[in-house]
């Protein structure tokens, strides 16, 4: 059995941004068409009037001030709502790919390793934008890598699943290296018409490259994998029921289910508890304390949800500096979001200091990867 290490990551972040103020601008301009249209139902009793948002609404509830988009016009359109993507020739790079290459790119450069020495390729992120063949295999072709490549989708918490997935095959001595990448246009299964969720996600994509460990091979700013702990519970709490057989079911096509919708009040108090005891048994399996960590970088998906789970693993409330939130900015961006914080703050770790990435999400699913730096 190999070590490996975490040896490089990388981030590719949209041109684009809407703040909450841009957000609610349009979205309570698309409530008043709605009433003015329905007006007569709404008198009748027929029909409810939609409740317009606010800017301080989106960031008590969430933590939530902006978000980084494919595309800004599409999404403020209260005729479309939406990102207005060009459709692409299949002879270009479809989007997910092209946003996956450049974050690829910056983590290849971040670890200092060769394309020719990456031996796979997995994509694993919450939305594919077709069925086949994978956009894993396109990056693995626009990037020059031999090998293999596939999809993974374990919607907010693929990219410890995938950690844990590339973590075993470099660990086995199956293959000695390979990259893991997490393209979310997220933006493009959002409900811009639901006051509940309209706020809540962003577009971006970030990569993260395993290889083996040894003294010859110890990157600058690498982290040792120590443990990875996965957990799946099923629950319809968080679901989007949108798939290639809604054609076949013609009713529920253009349906709001099609889209992103959850329970968010359910989803709280079932998530904290499962995710809180799931990395405070990880770390007990590796005889760690909490008190031992100098770093959580957590699934970006709502900041009061992250304060709790920090306060139940630490027993007491964690600085910024521990528990850094990147959702203000980013807002959620699904499986990247976890790895966007360990990207942008785990430079300030020092040798041997301990940390943990933990998604959790859709399923329900859990992931929790326990990492050590040693450079």
């Amino acid at each position: 059995m190999y070590k490996v290490q975490i040896s490089g990551t990388g981030l590719y972040t949209p041109k684009e941004k809407i703040s909450n103020e841009e957000l609610v601008q349009s979205f309570n301009k698309y409530v008043d068409e709605f009433n003015e249209i329905n007006s007569e139902d709404i008198k009748n009793g027929k029909t409810q009037p939609l409740e317009k948002s606010s800017a301080e609404f989106i960031e008590k509830a969430s933590g939530v001030k902006s978000r980084y988009v494919q595309n800004k016009t599409g999404i403020l359109d209260t005729s479309f709502m939406r990102p207005k993507l060009r459709e692409r020739s299949e002879e270009e790079l479809s989007n997910l790919a092209e946003m996956g290459v450049i974050a690829a790119k910056d983590a290849i450069k971040n670890s200092n390793i060769d394309v020719d020495d990456i031996d796979a390729v997995i994509v694993a992120c919450s939305n594919l934008e077709r069925a086949y063949p994978a956009i894993a295999i396109e990056i693995q072709n626009a990037l020059g890598i031999k090998g293999f490549a596939f999809d993974m989708n374990v919607a907010c918490s693929s990219a410890t699943f995938g950690i844990q997935t590339i973590f075993d095959m470099v660990k086995s001595g199956s293959i000695k290296s390979a990259i893991m990448i997490n393209p979310e246009i997220c933006t493009g299964h959002l409900n811009f018409r639901d006051r509940d969720c309209h706020f809540i996600f962003g577009d971006v994509a970030t990569a993260v490259i395993l290889e083996r460990l040894n003294e010859e091979n110890i990157k600058e700013n690498s982290y040792e994998i120590i443990g990875t702990r996965l957990l799946t519970k099923f629950s319809n709490n968080i679901r989007n029921n949108y798939g290639f057989l809604n054609n076949s079911s013609p009713d529920g096509v253009g349906q709001s289910d099609k889209l992103f919708h959850q329970n968010g009040r359910k989803v709280f108090k079932e998530v904290v508890p499962e995710v809180s005891n799931l990395i405070k048994s990880h770390l007990e399996e590796n005889n760690l304390s909490a008190n031992d960590l100098k770093g959580m970088y957590l699934h970006q998906a709502n900041e009061n949800m992250n304060v709790l789970i920090s306060k139940y693993v630490l027993g007491k409330d964690a600085p910024k500096e521990l528990a850094p939130v990147v959702l203000d900015e980013y807002a959620n961006t699904s499986s990247a979001g976890s790895i966007i914080a360990f990207h942008k703050y785990n430079k300030s770790l020092n040798k041997n200091d301990l940390a943990i990435i933990c998604s959790f999400g859709a399923g329900y699913s859990v992931g929790n990867v326990i990492v050590k730096k040693i450079a």
